[in-house]
């Protein structure tokens, strides 16, 4: 596979609101473990190797079983995962696959027995983002592989 565009080179000034998004999220107080197991969902359903192969380095970092992160494609199945948890992943693969979904009901009641407004919101945001991360790595083929956790990027969430 060969990279198409650099899009982080090729207008810095427009992906810079998806970075103040993720700096916002960082800050937000929504588990970062959370988040990374978020981020790797929606990856998955979206089938883009950039974003599986950067947010399970990331997760291993933050500390993230090598279980969980094989089994989250089939967390249903699994006991690894607790209900707050089960909620972000169902709301994940809900928001993610929209056009199918339309995110239904019991998913949304399920996520807001676990989850406040504002943490509902923020997770909502998280899955937005890394759903565009996903279309322009996607789009631009981005070649996984290369990426290297930064201690410092992470330190910060």
């Amino acid at each position: 596979m060969e990279q198409r565009i650099d899009y982080k080179k090729a207008k810095p000034e427009a992906i810079q609101p998806l970075f103040d998004i993720e700096r916002y999220l960082h800050q937000s107080g929504l588990e970062a473990s959370l988040q990374e197991l978020v981020k790797i969902r929606a990856s998955q359903l979206n089938g883009c190797a950039f974003c599986i192969d950067m947010h399970t380095k990331d997760a291993r970092f933050r500390g993230e079983s090598e279980q969980r992160i094989y089994e989250l494609n089939a967390w249903r199945e699994t006991p690894f995962f607790n209900d707050r948890e089960r909620a972000a992943l169902a709301w994940t693969e809900a928001v993610t696959l929209v056009s199918e979904t339309h995110v239904p009901d019991d998913v949304y009641e399920e996520a807001r027995k676990q989850f406040s407004d504002q943490e509902l919101m923020d997770l909502t945001l998280a899955v937005a983002a890394i759903n565009m991360w996903n279309r322009l790595a996607i789009a631009f083929r981005t070649v996984p592989g290369s990426y290297q956790v930064q201690a410092a990027k992470v330190a910060r969430s």
